[in-house]
């Protein structure tokens, strides 16, 4: 079957928009993002596909809401030996009082030791933790960068880290910039590299097309794996 794939944005959200030879359009939400689709009769204008969505609007944030809600770990409240995640690895929340700047450090492969002052809340703790992820991050997205700028022979211009709730991360095509999620750091290496290379490909092919998909097994064959270990659970 023949079939025409762009995509529109509509109330912040990025919906993939495939034209075939139906006769109704076909609205749908996929595991375990979200990723939101309308199948559309090939004829149809983009401007009436649009129109559809906003008012199915309610319905598609619904969704998304619910699969952004299954799997997810419970809030972390930030006390002793509670599990925390860094780069794949579980580990023990060490708290320990100090009256010294607030740190993170990882200790024996098993222990997340925080270093907060003393009578430090909760949400300070989240605050030197979450620091502590975008400070890691940072460091292991230049090489990545540069290793597949080589491999591609594209140039990603700009990149951003940032807290994202649908998205591990985005492309702006016009500018070549990436935005990368920050909850990435609590996820293995090879997650992150996946979600590098699936960004930067977008620099070669804006839209989640058949090409798109080749491109990325032309670069990452074991990029189905990768994204299957990335999604396993929302962090």
């Amino acid at each position: 079957m023949n079939t025409e794939q762009t995509q529109i944005t509509v109330s912040g959200i990025d919906i993939d928009v495939i034209k075939k030879d139906i006769k109704n359009m076909h609205l749908s939400v996929h595991p375990p993002t979200g990723r939101v689709r309308i199948s559309s009769p090939k004829e149809m204008e983009t401007k009436s596909i649009r129109l559809f969505a906003v008012s199915k609007l309610g319905w598609i944030k619904k969704h998304i809401r619910n699969m952004q809600e299954q799997d997810r770990q419970p809030e972390r409240e930030y006390i002793q030996r509670e599990s925390h995640y860094f780069q794949g690895q579980r580990y023990l929340l060490n708290i320990i009082e100090h009256d010294a700047p607030p740190k993170v450090e990882i200790r024996n492969k098993k222990y997340m030791d925080l270093y907060v002052r003393p009578g430090s809340d909760r949400e300070k703790k989240r605050e030197v933790v979450k620091e502590f992820y975008r400070s890691e991050l940072k460091k292991q997205i230049p090489p990545l960068i540069e290793k597949w700028e080589e491999k591609m022979g594209v140039q990603v211009n700009d990149w951003l880290v940032r807290q994202m709730k649908t998205k591990w991360g985005s492309c702006n095509t016009d500018e070549g910039r990436i935005i990368l999620n920050l909850e990435l750091a609590k996820k293995a290496p090879e997650c992150l590299e996946y979600v590098v290379v699936h960004e930067m490909v977008h620099l070669q092919e804006r839209l989640h097309t058949e090409r798109f998909k080749a491109l990325l097994e032309k670069y990452m064959p074991s990029w189905k794996e990768r994204r299957e270990e990335l999604n396993e659970l929302v962090f």
